[in-house]
């Protein structure tokens, strides 16, 4: 005879979460905390609610990604008792709000990057974390790319001195989903909405990885942006475009390095494109999103008839994150990544140690962002006609 096994939510020290926002990264989120504890010995979770503005797309998506139920009214889901974690995954103009009053009601809170929509919201989000991580309260940024293996090992040789000192670090995220300029307009193009373009949506990932590589800060942004197409068709005919399609950067830090940086939503023949080089004294990495799996590493130590890139296949149970997955050799997605940031935040929460990234470094990367925005509102230097 077969026992039943309880609800989730019935068994005792069972965090009950809620995720706020159903589309793309309400998904992605949704199938990470549906997995997590398949994966990784974590305390349990149970999928209580899903919210969302729409009661019968919300309703919808509930049923598809495995939730016990949706609502359309967020505050009454932070009064609730069964509710310990809540997950933001909204539009950024409303970050700020929903985590505040989710931390004030006692929640961990997870927010997807970027932070907010302006370094004085971020401010705000940071002050309201600080508050309650006294009470024990938990909360996080989800830079996803973190939970990377490749990345993590990457950033574990560059702190194990594997390449030497680092000078440059190059990173581009380029995709090309707004190439072809019949595209849609959305709420990632309005700034009331969004806050910026490719600045904060891919920018955001680009910044985070610079520190995260090499833990190293930003001292100083030189920047230009650029709106490619700047109207696009609504559901009441053409609208404005008010955020960039496109940036570049110089980034110098504090040890001296400089950081080179591009993002794009208009790089014809680029998915997903997030390519990472550092370039060290005693050698170099490559890492490309697209190959999410490789590794790069050059080693100027050995002789030079042997030097040049070799590939490392990041998927051995002693590379970051791979014991908690498939047996060597078995590659990951894009997906693990938001199930590995999942089993870090309960981690952090089971143990009572400060999860990262922090409300704080996601405050240092708006910093930035908004520097480059700054920059580029200033004209260039001019080039005297020939």
């Amino acid at each position: 005879m077969t026992t039943p096994s309880p609800a989730a939510a019935d068994v005792p020290g069972t965090l009950g979460v809620a995720v706020l926002g159903y589309s793309f990264m309400g998904k992605a989120h949704s199938n990470a905390w549906r997995n997590v504890n398949a994966f990784y010995p974590t305390p349990r979770v149970a999928q209580q609610v899903l919210v969302g503005r729409d009661a019968g797309k919300v309703a919808d998506a509930a049923t598809r990604f495995g939730w016990a139920e949706s609502s359309t009214d967020w505050r009454e889901v932070l009064e609730r008792d069964d509710i310990h974690i809540v997950d933001i995954c909204t539009p950024g103009h409303l970050h700020a709000d929903l985590a505040i009053a989710a931390l004030q009601a006692g929640k961990h809170v997870l927010v997807e990057k970027p932070l907010a929509n302006s370094v004085a919201e971020a401010e705000q989000m940071v002050a309201a974390a600080i508050a309650a991580r006294a009470q024990g309260v938990h909360s996080m940024v989800g830079f996803n790319y973190r939970r990377l293996p490749a990345l993590a090992l990457a950033r574990s040789l560059i702190s194990g001195g594997r390449v030497g000192d680092v000078r440059q670090i190059r990173v581009s995220y380029l995709q090309d989903w707004l190439a072809d300029e019949r595209a849609a307009m959305s709420w990632r193009l309005r700034k009331a909405s969004a806050g910026s373009g490719a600045v904060g949506d891919l920018a955001s990932h680009a910044v985070d990885q610079v520190g995260f590589l090499l833990g190293d800060p930003v001292v100083t942004v030189s920047g230009t942006v650029n709106t490619f197409v700047t109207e696009r068709p609504g559901p009441d005919g053409l609208e404005p475009v008010t955020v960039d399609d496109a940036a570049w950067a110089t980034l110098r830090l504090a040890s001296g390095a400089v950081a080179s940086l591009e993002v794009s939503r208009f790089a014809t023949g680029r998915k997903n494109s997030l390519q990472i080089e550092v370039y060290g004294s005693r050698g170099g990495l490559r890492f490309d999103l697209e190959h999410l799996n490789e590794l790069q590493y050059y080693d100027s130590g050995v002789p030079p008839e042997l030097q040049g890139y070799s590939k490392i296949l990041v998927t051995e149970p002693s590379h970051p994150y791979l014991g908690s997955w498939w047996p060597a050799g078995h590659t990951l997605g894009w997906d693990h990544t938001f199930t590995s940031q999942a089993a870090d935040f309960l981690a952090a929460i089971d143990s009572g140690t400060p999860p990262s990234p922090s409300f704080e470094d996601g405050l240092a990367t708006q910093r930035v962002l908004a520097a480059l925005e700054e920059s580029a509102s200033q004209a260039g230097t001019a080039v005297p006609p020939a």
